[in-house]
């Protein structure tokens, strides 16, 4: 964990998304995103540096939301 970060949660949306790209970048695309199973997902973010939260805590909402931001993020970026 990076201690010079604050930690991020389930509603960081934003960040999370933003931390997904920095770490897949352009190895997934819109479409594939979008794909992505939600088990996966959430697998990966828990993983994520600076990611404090439980797989109990998710909820499809927030994957939902998640997914949606890193879409925004891939198409900034491209």
């Amino acid at each position: 964990m990076n201690h010079f970060e604050p930690p991020m949660h389930w509603a960081d949306h934003e960040d999370i998304a933003m931390a997904l790209y920095e770490k897949f970048g352009d190895d997934f695309t819109e479409a594939k995103i979008y794909r992505i199973r939600f088990t996966e997902l959430i697998e990966w973010i828990l993983a994520l540096d600076n990611f404090d939260g439980t797989r109990e805590q998710s909820t499809e909402g927030h994957l939902e939301q998640i997914q949606a931001k890193w879409v925004y993020e891939w198409r900034d970026n491209q």
